[in-house]
């Protein structure tokens, strides 16, 4: 059986996309409470290093991405795709769509985290030619607080 024809278009996230990509965000389970989604979202707007790109299916948000690069590898936070609307190649879309813009900018490696019993994730970034580096991620926060996982 094949998918419907359902287009996505991606672009960078605008004011009024705000909202519903933060609840997006929420309805994924991708948000911690040590993170405030609105800060995310205006860092990432802040400078040239940074975006947020959303991708709508019907003047609706569906997918998104924050991809940025820290002058030597990019990274992508917040990959989220509208769990109605999954199965349509949304996810496979974003990233792309995320590739495509550090490629622009001359970054050629692009890392994401994700969480160690996430097997679902890790199967889709399998799917779409991301391997696991076998590496250990240490954190600090800078503010005192206790660790969080």
């Amino acid at each position: 059986m094949s998918q419907p024809d359902i287009t996505l278009v991606i672009a960078p996230i605008e004011d009024q996309d705000i909202a519903d990509v933060i609840a997006l965000w929420h309805r994924c389970g991708s948000t911690r409470p040590w993170n405030d989604p609105a800060a995310d979202i205006a860092l990432a707007r802040r400078g040239d290093n940074s975006t947020v790109l959303v991708g709508k299916c019907d003047d609706a948000v569906a997918a998104s991405v924050m991809v940025g690069y820290d002058g030597h590898r990019g990274w992508v936070y917040y990959v989220t795709v509208d769990p109605d609307r999954r199965y349509l190649n949304f996810g496979r879309a974003i990233m792309n769509a995320a590739e495509a813009w550090l490629r622009e900018r001359g970054i050629l490696k692009l890392q994401l985290m994700v969480r160690k019993d996430n097997a679902q994730v890790h199967t889709f970034y399998r799917s779409i030619g991301y391997y696991n580096q076998e590496t250990v991620t240490f954190a600090k926060w800078l503010d005192g607080r206790e660790p969080t996982p």
